[in-house]
């Protein structure tokens, strides 16, 4: 097989493995959407041309939205490959100078679509989940009262088989998304074979006609419309997974068309049995395959959850090693990949959550009011930081820049208004979240800032030390002691009681810092920075980007010094734990004071985080670095 023969067949796969993981939450929102547009909460009148206009609306918001912005224009913004928010939010700050006032503001816009990412991350699965097994009402309307607890089942199997891997999951369910939107297609062009003049809603005028004859209620309807674009900011979050070549082949060569004739469909049955607005997904089909239909919906949305949960560690993972969240246990699931993993806590706080809000809304259609402004407010931030991006970066003019983004940031901010309208109705609930996410993130980013500060204000420098030790006597004992330590002029605590308490210094003494940058990934040649400062002491700075994961002891494996190879898992001893001084000295209100004592002593330790053997660590003290 020749070179090009290669490429093709690894692309093929890639794209085949993106609409199982990318394209799970976009590919099941026709379980919802046309049902949403014509319920009574929107007062849209059920009649040939509000079908025509509403499929017309759907049709050209997922060209331009998802087609337009994400696949042929966002996913051009890589940082070194990957995507989501918080990579472009690295990229965006990148081409400001260090001063510039504006990094501020884009740094709480990341945080703020980070949040809105976890709001996503709870409403998603609910969602998703509720819509599809809601096909039981159809199938027997007795069953209507089994959709609740069925749902809540299904979803306390999804979040506990969470610790077994999402390439496990993918793998068993990963096919059945290609069946699903064949099914869709399928049973789209069955609808449309009946009425073909559905055909007509591709013209845009319909969608102009139906929007512009809605008068002031166009936000209530547009509200409803957005549904269909949830998930477009999975293909930028995945590109790091599957690359841009593989999402744009999937969406242009399968997803979309699917999409575009199930939406066809569902309207071409409206046209002909008005009476299948109750449930137009389901009631395409014939009634013998009602039944698996529910189950393969079902399948469908637990992949759509999936992909939103993986988002949510690894978004995570990303918050942390940027110093907005406390460390966390991670435990790796795969020993290939290293971007799967598994993060109990947040695992169980979703689940939690997302049990609450099943209980609190009881059906999708209510859920659907609180969904929108989750998705349209990240969509409205990521317009923002491609501006940058486009600007400074890749150098576009500036008139085609702010053309663009006015033409972006118009679509994205009547979205995200018209989701807006439904705040009463359940929207508040992501913006409550968002809030809370956002006191906690910026709160342990100031304490820790403030914090730090002060250890280095009132700790010995490390300079001195140094400078008396190598006039001292003191006996030196084998093995190598590693202290990690968040500041490499200051004098680590446990270093102190070593030798206040045993009178002893180890015979090689490692001071490690690790550092995370704001690039995704950084290759093994740039990780380590070994510089000696006296006879058995050394100063190591670990870096990684903030994608990745930092196995202290496998970075320093092998390491050399004064010609002897260092083995971190047999002869030295980690004489630092990540334990945090709550006080950080009256810098921040008393309330946040103790909110970031609270998040200290539950975060997780150096042993924990940096993979670092539990049993080679000595407790030394009360106050070390974090």
């Amino acid at each position: 097989m020749d070179n090009l023969s290669i490429k093709k067949s690894g692309l093929a796969a890639l794209a085949l493995g993106a609409i199982g993981v990318v394209y799970g939450d976009i590919g099941t929102s026709p379980l919802y959407t046309m049902q949403v547009i014509f319920s009574e909460s929107t007062g849209v009148p059920l009649n040939q041309t509000n079908i025509l206009g509403a499929v017309s609306a759907i049709f050209w918001l997922l060209t331009f939205v998802v087609t337009f912005k994400y696949v042929l224009l966002v996913l051009r913004a890589h940082n070194k490959g990957e995507g989501g928010v918080m990579a472009l939010l690295s990229l965006a700050l990148s081409t400001l100078k260090p001063q510039d006032k504006r990094a501020s503001s884009l740094l709480l816009l990341g945080v703020l679509g980070a949040a809105l990412f976890y709001g996503d991350s709870v409403l998603t699965p609910a969602i998703s989940v509720l819509s599809a097994v809601e096909g039981l009402q159809v199938v027997s309307p007795a069953l209507a009262a089994q959709v609740l607890p069925i749902s809540i089942g299904i979803l306390i199997g999804l979040f506990w088989f969470q610790r077994h891997g999402t390439h496990a999951v993918g793998r068993f369910f990963g096919p059945i998304v290609i069946v699903w939107f064949l099914a869709l297609a399928s049973i789209g062009v069955w609808q449309i074979a009946q009425v073909p003049e559905v055909l007509q809603a591709i013209q845009p005028q319909y969608a102009w006609q139906f929007l512009q004859s809605r008068g002031g209620a166009m936000f209530i309807a547009i509200g409803a419309i957005l549904l269909a674009v949830t998930g477009a900011e999975a293909l930028y979050a995945d590109m790091g997974h599957f690359g841009r070549p593989a999402i744009q082949m999937a969406w242009l060569g399968l997803v979309f068309p699917c999409l575009a004739l199930n939406y066809l469909g569902q309207g071409a049955l409206l046209l002909q049995h008005p009476e299948a607005v109750s449930n137009p997904f389901y009631l395409s089909f014939p009634q013998p395959l009602l039944i698996p239909a529910v189950i393969l919906a079902t399948l469908a949305t637990i992949i759509a959850s999936q992909a939103v949960i993986s988002g949510a560690f690894s978004m995570t993972r990303q918050a942390i090693q940027l110093g907005f969240l406390p460390r966390m246990r991670i435990i790796h699931t795969s020993a290939s990949e290293s971007g799967q993993i598994y993060m109990p806590a947040v695992n169980w706080a979703l689940l939690l959550a997302v049990i609450i809000v099943c209980l609190a809304f009881q059906s999708s259609s209510a859920l659907a009011s609180a969904y929108g402004i989750a998705v349209t407010g990240t969509m409205l931030i990521t317009t923002v930081l491609i501006y940058f991006v486009m600007r400074h970066r890749w150098k576009f003019p500036m008139w085609l820049s702010w053309s663009l983004v006015g033409l972006l940031g118009l679509v994205d901010g009547v979205l995200f208004g018209s989701a807006s309208m439904k705040f009463m109705q359940g929207g508040w609930f992501p913006i409550a979240l968002s809030l809370v996410l956002i006191v906690l993130m910026t709160t342990w980013k100031k304490g820790r800032h403030l914090l730090l500060t002060g250890l280095v204000q009132t700790d010995p420098k490390l300079s001195a030390l140094i400078a008396s030790i190598a006039e001292s006597k003191h006996p030196r004992v084998q093995r190598t002691a590693v202290y990690m330590v968040s500041n490499l002029e200051t004098v680590p605590q446990a270093l102190l009681h070593n030798l206040k308490h045993n009178q002893v210094l180890h015979q090689r003494n490692l001071l490690v810092n690790v550092v995370f940058e704001d690039v995704p990934l950084l290759n093994t040649q740039s990780r380590i920075h070994v510089q000696k400062l006296a006879e058995g002491f050394w100063q190591v700075e670990l870096r990684y980007g903030f994608m990745q994961h930092a196995d202290v002891p496998q970075a320093l494996l092998g390491l050399t010094l004064d010609g002897e190879s260092l083995d971190p898992f047999s002869n030295s001893y980690f004489l630092s734990r990540d334990i945090i001084v709550p006080d950080v000295g009256g810098g921040m209100p008393r309330w946040r004071d103790q909110l970031f004592a609270v998040m200290s002593r539950n975060a997780s330790s150096a042993v924990e985080y940096f993979n670092i053997p539990a049993n080679s660590v000595i407790e030394l003290g009360s106050r070390v670095q974090i």
